[in-house]
């Protein structure tokens, strides 16, 4: 059983930089596909970043391409989202999720997904740029 722990959200100005972690189960790193997600209230939950265990490969949703950077520590059973050059519009609670799968290629490659099928969800973290 997968389980995911965030942490690292809090409240930062316009311009800053903040990173989150989610604590994972061992070996999960390595074997799903790893994810960030946001939702502010009364939206869908977006998907921010995906990371694919074996060839690393890291996806960015649009908004966030060049501020933030997803990285895990296998080793650490950690995984992390930089987030550079924040936003008032990045404001959300922030999800870390773990799936078999992940995104569809064509919504990689379009730069926008959803959570709907992912497997497993921490319990978020609240990120407010003001």
């Amino acid at each position: 059983h997968v389980q995911l722990v965030e942490s690292g959200g809090e409240s930062v100005q316009t311009g800053g930089s903040l990173t989150l972690s989610c604590t994972t189960s061992p070996n999960t790193i390595s074997h799903y596909v790893m994810g960030w997600f946001r939702q502010t209230p009364g939206e869908d939950r977006e998907g921010v970043a995906a990371l694919f265990p074996f060839n690393k490969q890291a996806y960015y949703t649009n908004s966030v391409k060049s501020r933030f950077s997803i990285s895990g520590d296998s080793a650490r059973n950690t995984l992390y989202l930089q987030m550079n050059d924040l936003k008032p519009d990045d404001t959300a609670m922030y999800y870390c999720a773990a799936d078999t799968e992940g995104p569809a290629p064509e919504a990689l490659a379009w730069g926008s997904w959803s959570g709907n099928t992912w497997s497993y969800w921490g319990q978020g973290t609240q990120v407010t740029v003001s």
